[in-house]
């Protein structure tokens, strides 16, 4: 890897001073287990890297109304936690679902939520694709079986993260540090588009970082799950993922939120398919539509149609998994 300065800070109130208004130019450190790749392929060549690992106050589950995770808590740690797997289910589901135990054991959920894209263009040194300043995504015209099915172009990546999709599902809010103190983003208002900003896959501006996440406590009657398929079982990125959460009032839906992995540049909130099922009953007939409506949107690319099928089934797997639970 390149030369780089090396800091570690023991406050956020020192963090302004040292992060960079230039993204290239310095990184943050939390688990490691994206940035050490990227700066050992030369993917990244930053001129300092800030290590959070000792500023106090950013690793734990708090529960109470509500959870509040802090950003440098251990993907091992949201896996094995009680009450997440109690009352947010589909977040504990997705944690455990993630790579490794070792990975999951030095992963945060910071690092997660922020992990740069997969594909394998934009991982390749010899590739200088449009998310990394070049005039071309290679994938319409390249190997494309990863890459996104629904909300593509001009770069075709997809989100890696799978806390991600269940995390907005939850309808958690991101909480972040910067110069001008702290803010908080809605899940939904965090990642963003390649259309709308092909350098970064969310709004955190360079010299931001994540503190925590919160999420608000599930309604009475709350069901979720998160259903992932990859080519390999023990540690893949996934290549289609569902996350759900819905509100149940009797056998009807009162409320629902179903989240794509692996399927966009974002995690992919599919509004039609909720809409099939908001006030209705979970049959077979009403999983069906929604199933079909979460691919409606769908464009694939030359070797990926495949994932039209694959997402199709398993939001009906999540749904009929869900329905099972009544």
């Amino acid at each position: 890897m390149e030369n780089f300065e090396y800091f570690a800070p023991d406050s956020l109130d020192a963090l302004p001073g040292l992060l960079s208004r230039k993204r290239e130019r310095t990184m943050v450190l939390a688990g490691g287990t994206d940035l050490l790749d990227m700066l050992k392929e030369r993917i990244v060549k930053p001129e300092k890297v800030i290590n959070l690992k000792g500023i106090a106050g950013l690793k734990g589950i708090q529960h109470g109304e509500g959870v509040r995770i802090g950003a440098l808590t251990t993907i091992a740690e949201i896996a094995a936690d009680a009450g997440l797997k109690r009352e947010y289910t589909v977040l504990a589901q997705a944690a455990r679902s993630i790579a490794t135990p070792q990975l999951r054991n030095m992963g945060t959920l910071g690092g997660n939520l922020c992990q740069r894209p997969r594909c394998w263009y934009f991982r390749g040194r010899e590739y200088v694709c449009l998310k990394k300043g070049g005039s071309k995504c290679f994938a319409p015209e390249g190997l494309n079986k990863y890459n996104a099915i629904i909300g593509g172009g001009p770069s075709f990546i997809v989100h890696p993260s799978d806390s991600a999709p269940a995390l907005q599902a939850l309808q958690a809010t991101v909480h972040t540090f910067g110069p001008q103190g702290e803010d908080s983003i809605p899940m939904d208002e965090f990642f963003e588009l390649p259309i709308d900003n092909l350098r970064a896959e969310n709004v955190l501006e360079p010299n931001e970082i994540i503190t925590a996440v919160s999420i608000p406590k599930p309604a009475p009657g709350t069901r979720s799950a998160y259903i992932k398929f990859r080519e390999k079982q023990s540690l893949d990125f996934a290549i289609s993922s569902v996350a759900a959460v819905l509100e149940m009032e009797g056998s009807r839906v009162r409320d629902l939120r179903i989240v794509l992995g692996g399927v966009a540049p974002i995690p992919w909130r599919s509004q039609v398919a909720e809409d099939e099922l908001r006030g209705k009953k979970l049959s077979d007939e009403t999983i069906r539509r929604a199933a079909e409506a979460a691919v409606s949107e769908a464009q694939p690319l030359s070797q990926n149609r495949y994932k039209i099928t694959l997402t199709r089934n398993l939001v009906a797997r999540t749904l009929r998994q869900l329905a099972a639970q009544g």
